[in-house]
């Protein structure tokens, strides 16, 4: 198999990911507590469309409607035995829309946490969270994934389990962790932490970074924070739309395409080679992303009060390093735009 990311990163200096996949199912009629890895079978024409919003909109990289396709998840709908079949769907129907562009895209074979407590803290085994990821990466694998992207993880045991399940399916990847209590994962890594972890594992992905968390001010910070460690691979920012909002009942990033602009221009100059949304960012984050990028000159890296002047406040005074003297306080009046 062609390693179609490590093609396009050997051209480009910036390559621009996709953007949210539940926020956009959401739009489409998916109900809250269904798993979206089912339409891939029952909505295909949705996920065509959900895809082929991120290519039309100027992404190079797109994910598979897979991130819950594994058989803890899974089992929550009595269909832990569909793992390996729903991401291969997922990526199926990925290749078809990939194939029918009009420039090269990669498919990213998404691949989730698995939901459960990793030992010694919790009950899932190492050897059973590899089975899990092997069997996901194997689905995506036959659909004709290019590569893997393990995403919002916050325990390096499970990113570990990851890398060797991928291993094992002789594939390609990518991965990132969710900075989102106070710059750490919910198990406490850092952004130095996660350097140091991604150094040391023997299989060594094509690129790193972080994903979902809070706001696009927390993950630029993160991405300054894995700047500052001096790491070798690539570094992937695919921030949130913004802050999330309950109004009339519903889930709303109040990020607007503006804002997202300038968080992609911020995020390729804090050292970020793949550059992308999460939660809420729709096709119109996308191509205002897209045009910012081509059109505004590379520039220095913001600083911190910089950052905050155009995103937006930080949702914690530091970011988990004990370097949290320069980190400007939280304010109410941050620029926001719903």
């Amino acid at each position: 198999m062609t390693n179609a990311l490590s093609k396009l990163l050997e051209t480009r200096d910036w390559l621009m990911a996709d953007g949210a996949t539940g926020t956009n199912l959401f739009n489409m009629g998916l109900s809250s507590g269904d798993a979206p890895e089912f339409w891939n079978e029952t909505e295909t024409d949705k996920i065509r469309t959900l895809y082929r919003g991120a290519v039309d909109a100027g992404s190079d990289i797109f994910l598979t409607n897979s991130f819950g396709a594994n058989a803890s998840r899974l089992k929550l709908h009595d269909a832990q035995d569909r793992a390996r079949e729903l991401s291969r769907l997922s990526a199926e129907i990925a290749r078809e829309i990939a194939d029918s562009a009009d420039r090269p895209i990669v498919v990213a074979g998404s691949v989730g946490p698995t939901g459960d407590i990793m030992q010694p803290v919790g009950t899932l085994s190492h050897a059973d969270a590899v089975e899990m990821f092997h069997e996901t990466a194997e689905g995506l694998k036959e659909g004709g994934a290019d590569v893997l992207w393990v995403e919002t993880i916050s325990a390096p045991e499970e990113f570990r389990a990851a890398a060797e399940a991928f291993k094992l399916a002789d594939m390609p990847w990518c991965g990132t962790m969710s900075f989102d209590t106070a710059g750490r994962t919910m198990m406490g890594v850092t952004s130095a932490d996660m350097v140091g972890i991604v150094e040391a594992l023997e299989n060594a992905p094509l690129a790193f970074g972080a994903n979902c968390g809070t706001g696009a001010s927390d993950i630029l910070r993160t991405t300054l924070g894995f700047r500052a460690q001096g790491a070798s691979l690539p570094i992937i920012a695919k921030g949130n739309a913004g802050i999330p909002k309950y109004v009339d009942g519903h889930i709303h990033y109040d990020g607007t395409p503006e804002l997202m602009a300038d968080y992609a221009v911020m995020a390729r100059d804090s050292g970020a080679t793949i550059i992308g949304g999460c939660c809420g960012t729709m096709p119109e984050h996308l191509r205002a992303m897209r045009e910012a990028l081509e059109t505004r000159p590379r520039g220095n890296a913001p600083t911190l009060d910089q950052i905050v002047a155009a995103l937006g406040a930080f949702t914690s005074e530091g970011d988990g390093t004990g370097d949290d003297t320069a980190a400007p306080k939280r304010e109410r009046r941050g620029r926001r735009r719903s």
